[in-house]
């Protein structure tokens, strides 16, 4: 990171570093609408085939593996 940018920074009133951080976080504090919808959507449709028994279950202790 440039160090000029942080010491730019530092020089700043505290009031002024707390509003920077605030926009940085909402910069990446963003929820995608679309990205969630189809997550869900995905997850209905998984649900729906376990409950039709289109889908089987497998217990993660076989796809993951047993832990010592």
């Amino acid at each position: 990171m440039d160090k000029s940018l942080i010491a730019g920074v530092l020089r700043l009133k505290p009031a002024e570093r707390l509003r920077l951080i605030e926009v940085i976080y909402e910069s990446l504090d963003r929820a995608d609408n679309e990205i969630d919808e189809a997550w869900y959507d995905e997850a209905q449709r998984r649900l729906a085939a376990i409950d039709s028994g289109r889908a089987k279950c497998v217990p993660a202790v076989k796809v993951i593996g047993k832990r010592s």
